[in-house]
């Protein structure tokens, strides 16, 4: 077989011959080596046809396309979840690595060792990063976001002042409430140091001798990078910390910067905001007037509801002061009639005959108590009478039985009065206080009665027994005669 270039033409044998012809096998292989001889490169294009990560596998398979060509790609599982960002159709990414062939079926792709996100993939990858970090922080929380009034009479707008956005917003507010004031503070929306300008023309307009109800931060359509003026983390933070509740009408209806995330209040364009805090005059006008049906029908309501309640209080107070209007009479009536007004001595008479009543029971009741005393008395004495008879019988016999009792007492005394005599005796003999009597004494220490000499020393207390007393002093010497 000759040799072969990589056009696949013979460099020697005339073309056509079947002779020299390889077979697919050998032409796969030929161009597969070509492709792994070439070094690795770097790709820049857009994401079309994402299919993945594979259920099974965890690979991801796409196409990589720009303009005019596109090639297939393949990110193995391990590449991909090193990844910082999920691969989605549109985004622009560069992709490093080298391309493969599969034998089975002749098909090229490209496989990726290494992906980042390019272009506005990766300003959309940065713009996340700082919309996280702000969230964390609390700069997007409900709860910080100040109220804004329903009817601003006082609104300032920091937006370019070239701009067809400052008239949409002047034509808006005269459209729909001519009342409003508007204060126009210029600042650049796009390019280099804008967001340095409108944080300025924020602190402005928040500065104003006459604080406005709120600031309008707006600013027309345009392209991703041409909005990357209000992802500005400084930017953000000067919106979130205006002491001045910020309305954001920033771009069309599907464009969300970080602005909008933590303004008070998020409109889809400038018209909008600009609407937001200017309710129409004539939306007012029939917001009044429904009002004012409301409240003339509410408070006759209440003038009726009152009147009511002021006719039945009037009849319960007519019904209640007649009853006891009623009543007092018929006090007064029975009061009339009482004794004591129709005659004046009614009550000394009626005291003066209760007085005679209770001294004739009282005389009467005196009486009946003195004879039943006495016929009391009279019947005691005849029991006592009878009593004394019944003890003089057995009088002798007493007599004779107690003389009886004391002589045979005497005699069951007089051996125990003997015995004790002598012990009391022999006793009396015994007894310390007769040595003490016959001119003895014991002495005494600290611990009791002391029985030898060498029970002191010098300086020891000493306490000595007489038979009539005690004699308390201190050792001066002690002598021993052993």
């Amino acid at each position: 077989m000759g040799a072969w270039n990589l056009t696949g033409t013979a460099a020697s044998a005339p073309r056509g011959t079947a002779k020299d012809a390889l077979s697919v096998t050998q032409a796969v292989e030929l161009a597969a080596g070509a492709l792994d001889a070439l070094p690795q490169i770097t790709m820049l294009g857009e994401v079309t046809g994402f299919r993945g990560p594979n259920a099974r596998s965890g690979h991801c398979y796409f196409q990589i396309k720009d303009d005019s060509s596109a090639v297939d790609c393949i990110v193995w599982r391990g590449v991909y979840a090193k990844c910082a960002f999920e691969l989605r159709d549109g985004m622009q990414v560069l992709l490093t690595g080298g391309f493969n062939l599969y034998k089975p079926t002749g098909r090229m792709s490209f496989v990726a060792r290494s992906l980042a996100l390019a272009g506005e993939g990766l300003l959309r990858q940065q713009v996340a990063a700082l919309a996280e970090k702000l969230r964390r922080e609390g700069l997007m929380d409900d709860a910080r976001k100040r109220r804004i009034p329903a009817f601003c009479t006082r609104v300032a707008v920091v937006t370019s002042l070239s701009g067809a956005v400052i008239d949409d917003v002047k034509r808006t507010l005269r459209r729909r409430n001519p009342l409003v004031e508007l204060v126009c503070v210029g600042a650049k929306v796009q390019g280099d140091g804008a967001p340095a300008e409108l944080i300025e023309g924020l602190a402005r307009a928040a500065a104003l001798d006459l604080a406005p109800d709120c600031i309008l931060l707006v600013r027309g359509g345009g392209s991703f990078e041409d909005l990357m003026t209000f992802n500005d983390e400084e930017l953000a933070r000067a919106v979130a910390a205006c002491p001045v509740p910020v309305i954001t009408g920033i771009g069309h209806e599907p464009d969300t910067s970080i602005c909008d995330m933590v303004s008070d209040r998020r409109c889809s364009t400038p018209t909008a905001a600009a609407e937001s805090v200017a309710p129409a005059i004539t939306e007012l006008a029939e917001l009044l007037a429904t009002r004012e049906r409301r409240l003339a029908t509410a408070t006759s309501g209440i003038v009726q509801a009152a009147r009511r309640d002021l006719v039945a209080c009037a009849q319960r107070a007519r019904q209640a002061i007649s009853a006891t209007l009623a009543q007092e009479r018929r006090t007064t009536e029975a009061f009339a009639r009482h004794g004591c007004l129709t005659s004046p001595g009614y009550i000394v008479e009626r005291r003066a005959s209760e007085l005679v009543q209770t001294a004739d029971r009282f005389e009467r009741a005196g009486v009946q108590a003195q004879e039943r005393f006495a016929r009391a008395v009279a019947d005691l004495a005849t029991r006592l009478r009878a009593a004394s008879a019944s003890i003089s019988a057995p009088r002798p016999a007493l007599e004779l039985a107690a003389s009886r009792l004391d002589g045979a007492g005497e005699s069951l005394l007089a051996g125990h009065r003997a015995g004790l005599a002598a012990q009391a005796a022999k006793l009396d003999a015994l007894s310390p206080l007769k040595v003490l009597a016959r001119g003895y004494a014991i002495a005494y220490d600290e611990r009791g009665v002391a029985t030898s000499a060498k029970n002191f020393a010098p300086g020891d207390a000493l306490r000595v027994r007489f038979g009539d007393g005690e004699v308390a002093g201190t050792v001066t010497g002690v002598v021993d005669n052993g």
